[in-house]
């Protein structure tokens, strides 16, 4: 008689779209007890993709128990419920690539003499165990823990412990926040360290203050605001420190690069005034505007202020600037400063870093203006 088993599945997003990941865990039918479990962080994406990821790292999970399982699925999410079943038509092109995805698994499963004989939509308080997963997840910790494999690969003559691989725990979230606009911002003009320094606009104080309550939904446990010392980033990140309760700290490292006697101009006027200099300016490392900083220079600074923000653990939030921001993003992905102009960091955006304990990171999302539409 095929053997019985019961996925769990569930999947989350702080902010939807937002910080996401998924849980998963199979049973076995008869007796109930937990065979395996899984969770992991998918960076920004809705609650419906990461309801499906789950579904899917789940039903891999019992295919690899047992490939001719007859399965029972419940979820608490009844649209991916209605339309494995079949009784609900998917319209979204993400869905149908997921479950495009999931299908397959369960055509490989009734192949090998199994199959997916029950979809079952459960309330969410009978989904305790997935859902405390899919948090894992979005904290940022990978579980893969596969207890049916002490059942089937040890000796029972002389059982030795498995080794268990620890969780990757992020140490620090880094979410660097650029500043609403200004009317520098809007007219096109350069305003970097040493400029004008213009404060935002009403449109950059609207812009402040909605990424400030998107943050607010988004951030859980300690938190940290740090902001350029430049009017325009210390207003934006004061919004977010208001909202989060704590008082923002200034660190001037976090400024906009120098631009020299580009301040103030468009880059209409820079090209008319100063001809195939803007063109260096996005591909030579130091090449340096009169009055101004090289993009080596640049990248000194916004490294050392990484650190220092990154040593402060928990959440962090950096209001800055675009050149920062791209500086970051740059060091991280490997780019080279001709393809590190072609990355987006609007006004009031949020980019996050996760950064674990070993100094690796991951980009969780870049740009995200969710919160401004």
């Amino acid at each position: 008689m095929p053997r019985s088993l019961i996925v769990e599945a569930d999947g989350g997003s702080r902010g939807n779209p937002g910080v996401a990941g998924y849980g998963a865990l199979v049973r076995d039918g008869a007796d109930r007890s937990l065979l395996a479990e899984r969770a992991a962080p998918l960076g920004r994406a809705s609650n419906n993709v990461a309801e499906y990821e789950g579904l899917i790292a789940g039903l891999r999970a019992a295919q690899q128990i047992d490939e001719a399982a007859l399965i029972t699925v419940r979820m608490d999410s009844r649209l991916v419920i209605e339309q494995m079943a079949g009784r609900w038509k998917i319209k979204h092109e993400d869905m149908r690539r997921l479950a495009a995805q999931a299908e397959e698994i369960v055509r490989e499963l009734r192949a090998a003499g199994g199959g997916v004989q029950e979809w079952t939509w459960i309330p969410r308080e009978q989904n305790k165990a997935a859902d405390k997963l899919s948090n894992d997840g979005m904290d940022g910790t990978l579980v893969e823990r596969d207890l049916w494999r002490a059942e089937t690969e040890q000796p029972a003559s002389a059982p030795t412990p498995q080794p268990v691989r620890p969780p990757r725990e992020i140490a620090t979230r880094l979410i660097l926040l650029r500043h609403g606009v200004t009317d520098f911002t809007v007219g096109g003009r350069l305003d970097g360290r040493g400029g004008p320094d213009p404060s935002l606009n009403a449109l950059g104080l609207d812009q402040a203050e909605r990424a400030a309550r998107a943050l607010g939904d988004l951030v859980t446990g300690p938190v940290s605001v740090v902001t350029s010392s430049l009017t325009r980033a210390r207003q934006t990140g004061a919004a977010a420190a208001r909202v989060l309760g704590v008082a923002p700290i200034t660190d001037e490292d976090w400024d906009e690069q120098a631009f020299g006697v580009w301040d103030g101009l468009s880059f209409t006027e820079i090209g008319e005034r100063y001809p195939g200099d803007p063109a260096r300016m996005r591909t030579e490392e130091d090449f340096r505007v009169e009055g101004g900083e090289t993009h080596l220079e640049l990248a000194d600074r916004i490294g050392a202020a990484r650190e220092r923000a990154v040593a402060r653990g928990g959440t962090v939030i950096v209001a800055t600037h675009r050149m920062p921001i791209l500086v970051v993003l740059r060091s991280l992905l490997g780019l080279s400063l001709g393809h590190a102009w072609l990355l987006a960091a609007d006004p009031a955006s949020l980019t996050q870093l996760d950064v674990y304990a070993d100094g690796s990171a991951t980009v969780a999302y870049t740009n995200d203006t969710h919160h401004l539409r």
